[in-house]
């Protein structure tokens, strides 16, 4: 077994920020020893409306489109695209006050970062 750490934090959706409910929505997860950083997403929009009725969906599902891109970089991942992985891991995962959110960041070993976080996607949000 070759098995490298790797960090991890749950992505919530809080939309109305005053209440503080929220659900979990995705998954980005960092590992420097693979050169790995991705984020996985699952927006239940039934579940995000039981929090509120009126939320915007759109703006949700953008924003978390958001995430996808910087994580991956490129020519769209705008200022953040010239960040190493590490760094864009830590801006995603910066306390923020926003419809959307990063949880606690975790740690953990895995053989293989893109199995990992499919698991935790499944295991945290779906």
């Amino acid at each position: 077994m070759n098995r490298k750490p790797f960090e991890y934090a749950a992505v919530r959706a809080v939309p109305r920020i005053e209440r503080g409910e929220q659900i979990n929505v995705g998954v980005v997860l960092y590992c420097q020893a693979r050169d790995f950083l991705a984020a996985r997403i699952h927006l239940d929009t039934e579940r995000l409306r039981c929090l509120d009725p009126g939320v915007d969906v759109e703006a949700v599902a953008a924003a978390l489109r958001g995430w996808d891109t910087t994580c991956a970089g490129g020519p769209d991942g705008g200022p953040a695209a010239r960040m190493r992985l590490g760094e864009r891991f830590r801006w995603l995962t910066a306390p923020r006050s926003t419809v959307i959110q990063a949880g606690p960041v975790h740690t953990g070993l895995t053989e293989e970062p893109a199995d990992e976080l499919e698991r935790l996607l499944e295991l945290l949000v779906r």
